[in-house]
């Protein structure tokens, strides 16, 4: 997509997936390089994409967006499922440009409103939501559809 200042946000692809694993690890996340590769196949499928900031090495950032219609929009509504920033790579601009470089692949896709959701544990994304333009509209709640094994 784009470069500033050796810092590159390009589409995520299947071999970035032990990278991606690294950086969802370091947020506490833990999932396989071959669970991950299989994901990142199946976005590049469906509706959403997964991009990356990058420098010289692992994956710097992470964001992941969905795409859907609802009843009351005429355009898709694109949500931010994973944004996600290195800890050692925080306070760079690295989370703000990976939102705007989402909110360009959301436009182009035909969206015309970007959600991210924020958990009420999360003060520090609510907060960066705030501050790069979302609108606090209500709380979501969530509830698993299958049974826990």
């Amino acid at each position: 997509m784009g470069s500033r200042y050796g810092l590159q946000i390009r589409t995520a692809a299947p071999a970035d997936a032990p990278g991606i694993a690294e950086l969802m690890a370091a947020a506490g996340v833990v999932i396989s390089a071959s669970a991950l590769t299989a994901r990142l196949e199946a976005l590049r499928q469906e509706q959403g994409t997964a991009l990356l900031a990058l420098e010289w090495g692992p994956p710097s950032g992470l964001i992941v967006l969905n795409w859907f219609r609802t009843l009351a929009s005429d355009h898709l509504v694109a949500h931010v499922s994973t944004l996600l920033v290195g800890p050692e790579e925080r306070r760079r601009g690295i989370g703000r440009m990976l939102l705007k470089a989402g909110a360009q692949a959301a436009r182009s896709a035909g969206c015309g409103e970007l959600q991210l959701l924020v958990s009420p544990d999360e003060p520090g994304l609510q907060e960066f939501g705030l501050a790069n333009g979302f609108d606090a509209k209500g709380s979501v709640l969530t509830r698993g559809l299958r049974k826990k094994s």
